[in-house]
C-alpha cells in the first residue's frame, strides 16, 4: 500500500482511481486528435471540499438504516429508496456542507410500469415567472429558492469574509454558507424533478424549445432569475427521463416564433416585448396567455418534427398546421 493512505482504504478504490485516470487520459488524447482544447488531467487537491472514491466489491444494504461497505463494515445511513437489482458499485462522496453520500450503481433493476399516457405530444415552455408551462394548461410555479434565501446567504457570506484565513472558525463558517447553498439547490432540484416526472408520465412525447440559456444569462437584468430557473436542467431531465421510460423527446428550434404566433389562426406578430404577458390576435381576435400559447405552438412544432422523422407525409409540410393541431389536441 502506498505511504500516506489510511489503513482502511479498500484496494478496489485504488483500482477505480487508476481506471478514472485512464479514462481522463483517453479523453485528453481524443480531444487532442479532434483539434479542440484538451485540458490536461489534474490531480485533485486534498483541501478540496468535494472528495469521493468508488468501490465495486463487498457492498450490500442489509436493512433500511444501514449500508455495508468494504473495510468500513456497517455504516448508519438514511436510505432514500429501496434498492432493487444487483449492486455493482458504490461511490462515496463528501459535499462542501460536510455531509457524506453513497451513490449505488445497480444492474437488472426492474423498470416501473407506467400507465399509457393520455397526451400524444406535450409542449413544455420553460420560463422565469413560472418554472414551466405545459400545453395542456398546467403551470408549474417557480419556487424562487435563491430569491427567498438570498438575504440569509448574504448575511452568512459577510460573516465568512470577516473570518481569518486558515482559522477553524472560518472553516466552520464555510460549512454554514455551504449548507445554505445546498438547501437552495435542493429546493430547486426537488421542484424540477417533480415537474419533469409528472410531464413524462402523462405524455407519449415531449417537445421543448432549444433555448440559448448562456446567452440569456448575459442580460444583466435577467441573469440571476434565469440562473435560478434552471432552464437547461429541466430540458436535461426531460430528455433522460423520456429515454428511461420509452417516451419520445424533441427540441424545437429557438427561432420558431412560439410566443408571437397565434395558436388559433397561425398569425405571427412582428414584435412581442417580454413585458407583455397576454395579448389578443389582431386577425381572429383570440386572447392568449403568452406562456400557454408558446407551449401549444411548441407541441405542434414538435409533433411536426416527430412525424417528419417518421416519414409521415401528412405532417411533413410546414404549412399543414391543421393536421399538427389535430395530433396535439386528441387526448
Amino acid at each position: 500500500m502506498p505511504p500516506g493512505l489510511p489503513r482502511w482504504t479498500p484496494t478496489h478504490a485504488l483500482q477505480q482511481a487508476a481506471v478514472n485516470l485512464g479514462r481522463a487520459f483517453d479523453g485528453f488524447f481524443r480531444r487532442c486528435r479532434a483539434g479542440g482544447k484538451p485540458g490536461y488531467p489534474r490531480f485533485k487537491s486534498k483541501r478540496d471540499t468535494r472528495q469521493s472514491y468508488r468501490t465495486n466489491w463487498g457492498i450490500s444494504v442489509p436493512d433500511a438504516r444501514h449500508i455495508k461497505l468494504p473495510k468500513l463494515g456497517l455504516v448508519k445511513a438514511r436510505i432514500s429508496r429501496p434498492v432493487k437489482g444487483r449492486i455493482v458499485s458504490a461511490t462515496i462522496k463528501r459535499v462542501p456542507s460536510g455531509k457524506y453520500f453513497c451513490v449505488l450503481g445497480v444492474e437488472d433493476a426492474p423498470v416501473e410500469e407506467w400507465p399509457e399516457a393520455r397526451t400524444p405530444v406535450m409542449g413544455v415552455d420553460a420560463g422565469v415567472k413560472d418554472l414551466a408551462t405545459r400545453s395542456d394548461g398546467i403551470k408549474i410555479a417557480n419556487p424562487k429558492a435563491l430569491a427567498k434565501g438570498e438575504r440569509k446567504l448574504a448575511r452568512e457570506q459577510r460573516r465568512l469574509s470577516r473570518k481569518q484565513k486558515g482559522s477553524k472558525r472560518r472553516e466552520k463558517q464555510k460549512r454554514k454558507v455551504a449548507r445554505i447553498h445546498e438547501r437552495i439547490a435542493n429546493q430547486r432540484k426537488d421542484a424540477i424533478h417533480k415537474a419533469t416526472t409528472e410531464a413524462v408520465r402523462e405524455s407519449q412525447a415531449i417537445a421543448v424549445e432549444d433555448l440559448n440559456v448562456r446567452g440569456m444569462e448575459k442580460n444583466r437584468r435577467l441573469a440571476k432569475s434565469v440562473a435560478d430557473a434552471s432552464m437547461s436542467e429541466m430540458a436535461r431531465q426531460l430528455e433522460y427521463k423520456c429515454a428511461w421510460h420509452g417516451r419520445r423527446f424533441v427540441k424545437v428550434s429557438r427561432w420558431h416564433p412560439s410566443s408571437k404566433m397565434c395558436s388559433c389562426c397561425g398569425h405571427v406578430l412582428e414584435e412581442l416585448p417580454l413585458s407583455v404577458r397576454a395579448w389578443t390576435c389582431p386577425v381572429c381576435g383570440a386572447s392568449h396567455d403568452r406562456d400557454l400559447n408558446a407551449a401549444v405552438n411548441i407541441a405542434r412544432e414538435g409533433a411536426r418534427l416527430l412525424n417528419e422523422a417518421d416519414g409521415t407525409a401528412g405532417l411533413a409540410g410546414t404549412g399543414d398546421a391543421k393536421a399538427s393541431r389535430t395530433l396535439v389536441e386528441q387526448a
